[in-house]
């Protein structure tokens, strides 16, 4: 008798449910989201060694790792949340944060996806800067530190209501694209980690819909739009305004993906390398941040 089975052929994302959409978890995400942000700086009055461009190049590492896996597109977020959590109560030294950041990726990938990243994949994405006894010691250390609390609420979380409740006409999977991307640019740039997840997503998906030119039977003005999403998640027009003009502003002054590459010296998508993080002070900051060249 033939198994109906297909051990080769295991689906990575599983259908949407539609209770996730529902007002009640919505409400629920809104109500624990600001349990998982960053409230206040840890550079200079925590964190003695680390400066705030070493935190950008390795976020930007761990991005460019997520892509090279075509991760979910919740892993990258909630890596980044949980290393900013961790580094708000743990000392280390610069030498450490590509390893922490690794360790994150690690618990993340396990946290929402079906297949998380190989650690021996992680350890070579480092150029074998970390190795396999360290990444697996420190997955002990990042969790007990964060009290085994790693299923935060992300920006990701907010984006499928968002659209559910907008109902959008046309284009709606390349507004979610363009939004999820943003909201990975914000994740890269540290003063956006203490925004609330929700005022993220938001923002990131006005600035998409802005960015796309879209007139929309349901608003005329970006006034309507953000007065529309603050029904939705209840969060003051004000507010969005100015977050949607900070990502706007991050955009329009960062330099593009491409650039990025002429920064790092070891390609991921190419070797499985990248600097390392001893060689951080020698490295000028950036962004990869202009949109019109990032190909979904």
């Amino acid at each position: 008798m033939d198994l109906m089975c297909c051990e080769g052929k295991i689906e990575t994302k599983a259908y949407q449910d539609p209770v996730l959409c529902s007002d009640k978890t919505l409400q629920n995400a809104l109500r624990l989201e600001d349990r998982y942000t960053v409230t206040s700086s840890y550079f200079g009055c925590f964190q003695k060694e680390l400066k705030l461009y070493m935190r950008k190049i390795v976020t930007t590492w761990m991005w460019e790792v997520c892509e090279d896996e075509q991760c979910q597109k919740d892993v990258f977020p909630l890596a980044i949340n949980c290393l900013d959590r961790f580094l708000c109560v743990v000392q280390i030294r610069k030498s450490q944060l590509q390893l922490v950041g690794a360790v994150c990726l690690f618990l993340a990938s396990k946290v929402r996806q079906t297949r998380p990243i190989l650690s021996e994949k992680l350890c070579a994405y480092t150029d074998n800067s970390v190795t396999l006894d360290e990444l697996l010691n420190w997955e002990l250390l990042v969790l007990s530190r964060l009290k085994w609390d790693i299923s935060a609420v992300v920006p990701n979380d907010f984006i499928e209501p968002i659209f559910q409740r907008l109902s959008l006409a046309r284009g709606s999977e390349v507004a979610r694209n363009h939004a999820e991307t943003f909201i990975d640019l914000c994740c890269i740039d540290f003063k956006f980690s203490m925004y609330p997840p929700s005022m993220i997503a938001a923002a990131s998906f006005g600035a998409a819909v802005q960015g796309l030119l879209w007139v929309d039977k349901q608003w005329s003005s970006q006034k309507e739009l953000l007065t529309r999403l603050h029904q939705i998640l209840g969060i003051e027009v004000d507010c969005l305004r100015l977050c949607l003009e900070q990502i706007e502003e991050m955009l329009n002054l960062n330099l593009t993906s491409t650039q990025v590459a002429q920064v790092v010296p070891s390609s991921v998508k190419n070797s499985n390398k990248l600097v390392s993080v001893e060689d951080l002070e020698n490295i000028k900051s950036v962004t990869p941040t202009d949109i019109q060249d990032v190909h979904f």
